[in-house]
């Protein structure tokens, strides 16, 4: 199939691309990377009269760290620069590593970052990353600018706080922490699909006590958002990260995750998975701390 009939502009503003989504007489999507959008059109599961194409406006090509040490990454910064980057490879290793799982080279070279964010498919990496760093999301609309943080943007499968007449403009990651150890698993049918289910993991140690001082669990294709599970963030907070510690940890993954059947898993199967992939990340995750 192929895609009904629309109408194209590339604004060279942030403030031309807002004025073209917030005409009411268009119906009107964003375009950058177009990995997402462009398969919907040609199925005819999307049909906007206007595709606004923002990767020509200079103000959304950003990478950049501040002066507090968060991480800046602009609407229209490609998958592959941002997992490439020296900076995000030093300081925030598990936001390359889940997009190095994204698809193919062919996809990461042309899909954005924010692209993906903000098209929020609940089984994708990069929500599950920006949920487990605590990312901030800087949305632009007809009376400026608002920041969103993680726990908020997503909303649903397929939706966030974005709204038709608004723009993601940045996702703005904090700086981490000096003992940080992080891992990023997913089990997949094949390489480059999506994944049945998947697991962030984050762990603080405490160079006192040598033991974890905060912990961050997120989970990928277990709800129609990113999940995260504080029981086992709590199983593994004050330990060594050792048997029992990990035991506790995937009992409340067990609990406390309810994924949905599929034609590609059913939920317990899902559960199952999103248990085993849980003990390992930890692991990794406290090796590398």
């Amino acid at each position: 199939m192929k895609p009904t009939p629309f109408d194209y502009a590339a604004p060279r503003t942030v403030a031309e691309a807002i004025a073209l989504l917030a005409d009411p007489a268009r119906d009107a999507k964003v375009v950058a990377g177009g990995q997402s959008l462009i398969p919907m059109l040609n199925m005819r599961l999307a049909r906007p009269e206007l595709l606004v194409d923002i990767t020509r406006i200079p103000e959304l090509t950003h990478l950049t760290v501040d002066a507090s040490g968060a991480l800046h990454i602009g609407a229209a910064v490609r998958q592959a620069h941002a997992a490439a980057d020296p900076a995000v490879r030093h300081g925030w290793p598990l936001l390359a590593a889940a997009i190095k799982h994204i698809g193919h080279p062919q996809i990461r070279s042309r899909g954005t970052v924010c692209g993906s964010l903000a098209h929020h498919d609940p089984a994708a990496e990069l929500p599950t990353a920006a949920r487990a760093l605590d990312a901030r999301f800087v949305i632009a609309g007809p009376h400026g600018s608002r920041t969103v943080p993680a726990e908020d943007f997503f909303v649903a499968t397929f939706s966030t706080a974005v709204g038709q007449d608004e723009l993601l403009s940045e996702v703005v990651v904090p700086p981490p922490p000096a003992r940080r150890g992080w891992a990023f698993e997913e089990l997949t049918r094949r390489h480059g699909d999506f994944a049945s289910v998947g697991v962030a993991v984050l762990l603080e140690r405490d160079p006192g006590t040598g033991t974890v001082r905060t912990a961050r669990v997120v989970f990928s294709g277990a709800g129609p958002v990113p999940v995260r599970l504080p029981a086992a963030e709590d199983a593994l907070v004050g330990t060594l990260v050792g048997e029992e510690p990990l035991a506790a940890a995937r009992r409340a993954a067990l609990a406390g995750l309810a994924p949905s059947d599929d034609i590609h898993a059913s939920a317990a199967h899902r559960r199952e998975t999103a248990a085993h992939l849980l003990v390992h990340a930890c692991t990794t995750a406290w090796e590398r701390c």
